[in-house]
């Protein structure tokens, strides 16, 4: 492998690995050489999923963590840490989503997700840091999304949290650098994952979604792959405070414009 995308002896947290873009992101980092630590709320979730990385031949370690909780946040990366002697890379996965109306959303719905996905992840970037700062190391990568530049009916609270992840990236970017630490946003654009599979058994809605994407077709997890592992990698070590759109186009909205008629 390139050694500029090898991660061999790194270690990899990725929080929110019990399913959907989490696995994918941990399964990339792992074929490029990386241990990881898994995590999620039920620690039992992540038995499958361990069991395939270390098929893999790599370390890992699972781990219990509630993002809401700050004591679960500390308990968490203080025990990697111990795992393994050295945190490297940071993939802040973890999140969660409600859809709504804006006139239907409730106060705790909008601290729910709020506090998942963007609390959560600048106190998980935190803890992690403190073991990266004294080793003057580390690869910190932020999910946000398409609605981190872009907005969307019915998506209020999770728009927010991905808006404000681009906006904390930057700062953390900015506090962490003369750190060694570069600090980026993954935003990925219209996937299918188990919070919005809903969506993509309208299939009206799916050819409505694929007209708007210049690519002319949704994501696909492996899409990622690449992403994930340029932003962790040596590869990347003069990219930081960037928000890095892995959409297919559509955040260009080159075909939400009327087209151009041509004049006689």
């Amino acid at each position: 492998m390139n050694e500029l995308f090898d991660l061999t002896g790194q270690v990899a947290i990725v929080t929110g690995t019990s399913r959907g873009l989490g696995q994918y992101f941990g399964r990339a980092l792992a074929k490029a050489g990386a241990d990881l630590v898994l995590t999620s709320r039920k620690r039992d979730s992540l038995a499958a999923f361990e069991h395939e990385i270390q098929a893999l031949g790599r370390r890992t370690v699972s781990l219990e963590l509630d993002v809401r909780d700050l004591q679960s946040i500390e308990r968490m990366v203080s025990a990697a840490h111990e795992s393994f002697g050295r945190l490297d890379i940071l993939v802040n996965n973890a999140g969660c989503n409600i859809r709504k109306p804006a006139t239907d959303i409730t106060w705790d719905d909008w601290n729910l997700v709020l506090d998942t996905n963007l609390r959560g992840s600048f106190f998980v970037a935190q803890a992690v840091a403190r073991y990266m700062i004294p080793r003057n190391y580390g690869r910190i990568i932020n999910i946000g999304s398409v609605t981190s530049v872009a907005g969307y009916a019915g998506l209020a609270p999770y728009g927010a949290s991905r808006g404000g992840m681009r906006q904390l990236t930057m700062s953390l970017a900015a506090d962490w650098g003369k750190s060694g630490i570069t600090v980026n946003c993954l935003a990925p654009g219209w996937f299918r994952t188990e919070q919005n599979k809903v969506l993509y058994e309208d299939q009206e809605w799916v050819d409505y979604l694929t007209e708007r994407i210049p690519a002319k077709r949704p994501g696909q997890p492996n899409d990622l792959d690449g992403a994930v592992v340029f932003l962790a990698s040596e590869s990347s070590r003069y990219v930081t405070g960037q928000t890095i759109l892995i959409d297919g186009g559509i955040s260009t909205g080159a075909l939400r414009a009327l087209p151009i008629k041509k004049t006689p």
